[in-house]
């Protein structure tokens, strides 16, 4: 009888030989350039802050922003705009960009234009134009009802039409970031699978696009929330005192606080990135993951009794008796 002998299967590849990787050293040097361009900066705040002259090392710049007058309801009310403004974005822009992947590709351009116009318009302009459509208030609808909508957008506990503003400007990067989102998704595919699984429009939106968007999304909201945060121009104008403005009007009678609470809001913001970022990358993989499905064996003929599964025969040639 004659014996077999196993004989071992091939590699699939060849190995790769690893590459030498020479230190760069320029790498180095610019991280540590762009470093110190960003840092130096903030370190002379902060010395400017906690140094006085003839005094010494103090912390009083810090230590009275809690009780500084106006803090916490400026803070308050620019962290309830960014909220607004960000739901009000979102909810114009997402659905908009699903309606032009899915519809004619010429109305991309279109939407994109207009997306795109704030960049162009000065917010001074803007401003312009938004104090003159409130003066009608007054001028022309105080015996109507719609005056008491102007009067309703004022408010100064919570300013609608700094919302509104505020959404104007936002529109370019939430849109940038959104589109750069949907040009990796293909969302006619995913539109017409969930519409032929029995899911409605609203469904398709909130359970298959949104998953797949949540980077994207992460990104516009915290674009978005530094907009707010720091936009001085347009609440200045129209006469409200969100944070940016309460930091410039206390930075002329204590110019440390003001110093101080600048760099305050810049924690603030890194630390709301943080969490955006988190966010967003933390659960992405989470929605995109496809779950593997159960391993399917092919039978194929055994060498001696014709049946069996291929993976069991091992490669065998007669040897020598």
């Amino acid at each position: 009888m004659a014996a077999l002998t196993t004989v071992p299967a091939a590699p699939a590849s060849a190995p790769v030989k690893a590459r030498r990787t020479r230190p760069r050293y320029w790498r180095g040097a610019v991280l540590a350039i762009a470093g110190l361009y960003f840092v130096t900066p903030l370190l002379s705040s902060f010395v400017f802050t906690v140094h006085v002259p003839n005094q010494g090392l103090t912390f009083e710049a810090y230590s009275g922003i809690l009780s500084a007058d106006g803090f916490t309801e400026s803070l308050f009310l620019s962290l309830s705009l960014a909220a607004a403004t960000i739901a009000l974005a979102l909810l114009l822009v997402v659905p908009a960009l699903v309606a032009v992947r899915l519809g004619p590709p010429r109305l991309r351009a279109v939407v994109e234009i207009v997306c795109m116009l704030p960049l162009v318009v000065p917010p001074i302009a803007l401003v312009t134009g938004i104090a003159t459509v409130l003066r009608w208030g007054p001028d022309h609808f105080s015996r109507t009802p719609l005056y008491q909508t102007f009067l309703a957008v004022q408010n100064e506990s919570f300013p609608v039409v700094l919302v509104l503003a505020y959404t104007v400007l936002a529109l370019p990067f939430v849109h940038r970031s959104l589109d750069a989102g949907l040009r990796a998704v293909d969302v006619p595919t995913l539109v017409e699978a969930a519409r032929n699984c029995g899911a409605s429009r609203l469904q398709v939106i909130v359970s298959v696009i949104l998953p797949n968007l949540r980077s994207s999304l992460a990104g516009a909201s915290f674009l978005t929330l530094a907009l707010v945060l720091g936009e001085y121009t347009v609440a200045s104008l129209l006469g409200f005192r969100p944070f940016a403005v309460w930091i410039v009007t206390v930075s002329g009678a204590e110019a440390r606080m003001s110093v101080a609470v600048s760099l305050l809001s810049l924690l603030i913001t890194w630390a709301l990135l943080l969490v955006l970022s988190r966010a967003g990358t933390g659960s992405s993989a989470s929605a995109t993951a496809i779950p593997a499905g159960p391993a399917t064996v092919t039978p194929a003929a055994d060498a001696t009794s014709g049946t069996g599964p291929a993976s069991a025969a091992p490669t065998s040639v007669p040897g020598k008796e």
